[in-house]
């Protein structure tokens, strides 16, 4: 994977641990600075605090510039107007509902995985619109609308990472 987008992931990791010791009950954990983002996720119950708290449009942009989707894919996932998406990039103190923030989490913790197994964002991403036998000749990208497709493209990534192809 190329420094630059180690650099993106460490904003994104920065940002996450600047935004979790902001809500209360985690202020006590100046130590989530400099920890990989893949330790967010092995802690399930600060996820579920995150998501209910909600995304500041900081981070979901930080986040942005590291995930390989367009702003309409964005758009689509989220289930908003692409104009709406375009204006709440504006507003840098918008917060995203419970509902917009879980799935943010999710496609951050997919692309997250994705760019570990693949080293680039490009191979990821083709990846992602390349119909795979194992998906049901569906292309990933198609399946990370919900979460259940979401859990699917995870497992087929672990698969990949351990060698285990269909």
């Amino acid at each position: 994977m190329s420094d630059s987008y180690h650099q993106k992931i460490e904003i994104v990791a920065e940002e996450m641990a600047t935004y979790v010791t902001g809500i209360p009950g985690y202020s006590r954990f100046p130590s989530l600075r400099g920890v990989p983002l893949s330790s967010f996720f092995s802690d399930r119950m600060m996820v579920v605090d995150v998501i209910r708290q909600g995304i500041p449009t900081s981070l979901f942009m930080s986040f942005k510039d590291l995930a390989p989707f367009s702003d309409q894919e964005w758009s689509d996932f989220l289930d908003i107007s692409l104009k709406s998406l375009q204006r709440y990039k504006k507003e840098s103190d918008y917060v995203f509902r419970s509902i917009h923030s879980e799935k943010i989490i999710e496609l951050m913790e997919v692309t997250l995985v994705g760019l570990e197994v693949f080293d680039s964002v490009e191979d990821f991403a083709v990846w992602l619109n390349t119909k795979s036998y194992a998906l049901g000749d569906r292309r990933p990208i198609d399946l990370l609308r919900d979460s259940y497709g979401k859990e699917l493209v995870l497992n087929e990534l672990h698969r990949i990472d351990q060698g285990i192809f269909a």
